[in-house]
């Protein structure tokens, strides 16, 4: 008679992907990292970050400024081409308009 094998949990599967993939073993590092960091981070989070490659976070209110800035800039530039385009075709209609020579 075969030995019945139970059908191996998703949760195991998930389990031996993350070995396998080497996640737990970097898991495993960063906290043993903080573990052994004598002046506790007051944000750990920050830490496992900052140990993993994460850039630093960055300042995004003067980005979100320039970008504000940039579109209204582009804005007015869109309006100033409109305004310019519709003076060219009143003196292109103007100039099919007068009689030649």
């Amino acid at each position: 008679m075969a030995a019945y094998r139970a059908p191996e949990s998703k949760r195991e599967q998930f389990r031996r992907y993350l070995e396998k993939s080497g996640v737990l073993d970097t898991l495993t590092s960063v906290l043993v990292a903080l573990y052994e960091e004598p002046d506790k981070p007051n944000n750990a989070l920050d830490f496992i970050k900052l140990y993993l490659g994460a850039a630093e976070p960055v300042d995004t209110e003067p980005l979100r400024q320039e970008l504000a800035d940039l579109q209204e800039k582009c804005s007015l530039l869109m309006e100033e081409n409109q305004e310019l385009k519709s003076r060219l075709m009143q003196y292109e209609s103007k100039s099919e308009d007068a009689p030649t020579i």
